[in-house]
C-alpha cells in the first residue's frame, strides 16, 4: 500500500470584531507579520482588509472579520462572542523569559511565565477579541 499524503501545517483561522484593532494586536504587541491578505476595502468602520494570513518565525495564524463591510455593529454581541473564551492557542517557545521581556517591552501587560504541575513553563494572555493564547515550553 502506498504511503498517506503528508500533512504540513496547520493554520487556526479567528473570526474578529475589527480588523484593524486585530491586525494592530498581533502586529506590535505579538510580532507577526502579513504572508498575505484580502484586497483593503472601504467601509463604514474604515479601510482594512477582511482577511489576513500572519506569520511570527514557525507560527501562523489568519484573522477573518466576523461581518461583512458596513454590517458590523457598534458594539461586540457579548453573548455572539462568549464562546471565544474556550478558545485557546497554544503556542511553543525555546525561552519564555525571553518572550517575556520582548511582549512587555512592546507594550504587554502580561504576568511572567510560571511553572505548571504537569512539566511545562507557561505564560497566558488573552487577545482583543477573547481568545486565550498560552506560549509554553518544557520546565
Amino acid at each position: 500500500m502506498a504511503e498517506p499524503p503528508r500533512l504540513t501545517g496547520q493554520v487556526p483561522l479567528l473570526q474578529v470584531f475589527d480588523m484593524t484593532t486585530a491586525w494592530a494586536f498581533y502586529r506590535d504587541m505579538l510580532g507577526f507579520t502579513v504572508v498575505s491578505r484580502s484586497p483593503e476595502v472601504d467601509t463604514d468602520e474604515g479601510r482594512f482588509s477582511h482577511w489576513m494570513w500572519l506569520k511570527r518565525d514557525a507560527v501562523e495564524v489568519m484573522l477573518n472579520t466576523a461581518y461583512d463591510s458596513n454590517e458590523r455593529p457598534d458594539a461586540i454581541d457579548a453573548a455572539r462572542w462568549a464562546g471565544h473564551g474556550d478558545v485557546c492557542l497554544y503556542i511553543g517557545c525555546d525561552d519564555l523569559d525571553l518572550l517575556h521581556t520582548d511582549l512587555r517591552a512592546r507594550g504587554l501587560d502580561v504576568a511572567p511565565p510560571h511553572d505548571t504541575p504537569h512539566a511545562m513553563r507557561q505564560m497566558s494572555l488573552t487577545d482583543p477579541d477573547g481568545y486565550q493564547i498560552c506560549f509554553q515550553g518544557p520546565k
